[in-house]
């Protein structure tokens, strides 16, 4: 059984780019037509046990998206798909950073076939 990696508040450095960066303010999944709620921060990557706290791991989704909120027990979690939104952000050198036990780049390329080059 996997550790539940610990929850990691989002350092008061990102929280400001993320209120003033209009990137934040809309669903990443929006182009499905179905998001609900208000816009939550998904925590996609998790390294050395705990939410990794860097701009591109960090996905914003609606709380239907993110099941969360009013739809904590009916959404649309699709936890993959936001990890693949975020590796398309990153840079190389950024994966290959934390691309110790996951090789991210290999990842984010077999992601890549699956929900499409633009897809986010």
């Amino acid at each position: 059984m996997e550790p539940v990696p610990t929850m990691r508040p989002i350092s008061n450095e990102n929280k400001e780019i993320i209120n003033s960066n209009p990137y934040f303010k809309v669903c990443a999944r929006k182009d499905e037509g179905n998001c609900g709620g208000r816009i939550t921060i998904d925590h996609t990557i998790i390294y050395g046990g705990k939410q990794l706290d860097e701009l591109w791991s960090l996905v914003p989704v609606c709380e239907y998206h993110h099941a969360v909120g009013k739809f904590q027990a009916g959404g649309d979690l699709n936890r993959e798909k936001h990890v693949y939104i975020a590796l398309q952000r990153a840079t190389d050198d950024q994966l290959r950073a934390i691309s110790k036990a996951v090789d991210y780049i290999a990842l984010r390329d077999r992601l890549r076939v699956k929900y499409g080059k633009n897809s986010n």
